[in-house]
């Protein structure tokens, strides 16, 4: 199918204080039956855990109803307003919320998909939920990437990512000031948060299976999805790790991770929870 989804937009899920949490849902009716025996994806938009937005998924969105998803795309509040665990908290609630509501889709069979900062909170979602997960240039060991760049200045980028499509945001390769500068700021400057929020250093038995994609020579240095990926391995939890030659991260590479990333969660959503 190509035809343009059904959008239903800024549908409330929760509140923070007076802060009006929002999504947007995807769909495409076909029948009570269909409708009804679908699976769903929770999906996470990037941002550094200090920008993004949920219209900023309308294409990657439009790809998982093509696959036949139910898919629900929420903001979460973002840092500096907002820091951990905030937005991990939202994506959570946002979860919860669409179990509870009148959507049709099988409750057994949600998956949680993100990229960037979306990867790091699909990725801590499914470590709650048990739910799979996918992520895409996910940042996962907070703690050990400021440790390892503790000789820099955390410096914001220069890029007018006002003025840029997700997919096109930080594809030159590494940016370790920048990397330094968006973790920090996920946890308030408080390095007593970082190792609570590195998901790597929590890893759980009771988290669903995961796949990983990174490139080789992006923002994130491919060491940290190997770290958790070997967090996932030493409590027995299956992953998968696609590695993209190149520098594009995550929504970058779209078109080499999505054939691979739709198999895994057709496999792992094909008969209700891992």
């Amino acid at each position: 199918m190509t035809d343009t989804p059904s959008i239903t937009s800024d549908v409330q899920y929760g509140t923070a204080g007076a802060v009006s949490l929002l999504l947007d849902v995807y769909s495409r009716s076909i029948s009570p039956e269909v409708d009804g025996a679908r699976a769903a994806i929770i999906l996470i938009h990037g941002g550094g855990w200090f920008r993004g937005d949920k219209s900023k998924e309308l294409s990657l969105a439009s790809k998982l109803v093509d696959a036949g998803y139910l898919v629900f795309v929420p903001n979460y509040r973002e840092a500096p307003a907002a820091t951990f665990p905030a937005s991990r908290d939202d994506v959570l609630a946002a979860a919860h919320w669409a179990d509870a509501s009148e959507w049709e889709f099988d409750r057994n069979r949600v998956a949680f998909f993100g990229g960037s900062a979306g990867g790091n909170l699909s990725i801590e979602a499914s470590i709650a939920t048990g739910r799979p997960a996918v992520s895409w240039s996910g940042i996962f060991d907070l703690l050990g990437i400021v440790e390892s760049t503790d000789d820099l200045a955390a410096t914001p980028t220069t890029q007018d990512l006002d003025a840029m499509k997700s997919a096109d945001i930080n594809q030159t390769g590494p940016n370790d000031a920048f990397l330094r500068w968006t973790i920090l700021g996920e946890v308030g400057g408080d390095r007593d948060l970082l190792e609570a929020a590195s998901t790597a250093r929590h890893a759980s038995p009771t988290g669903g299976p995961v796949f990983l994609a990174n490139s080789l020579d992006e923002f994130v240095p491919v060491r940290d999805p190997q770290a958790m990926q070997s967090a996932l391995a030493k409590v027995g939890v299956a992953s998968t790790l696609q590695l993209v030659p190149g520098t594009h991260h995550a929504e970058g590479y779209t078109e080499a991770a999505i054939a691979p990333t739709l198999t895994f969660l057709q496999s792992v959503l094909a008969g209700g929870p891992a």
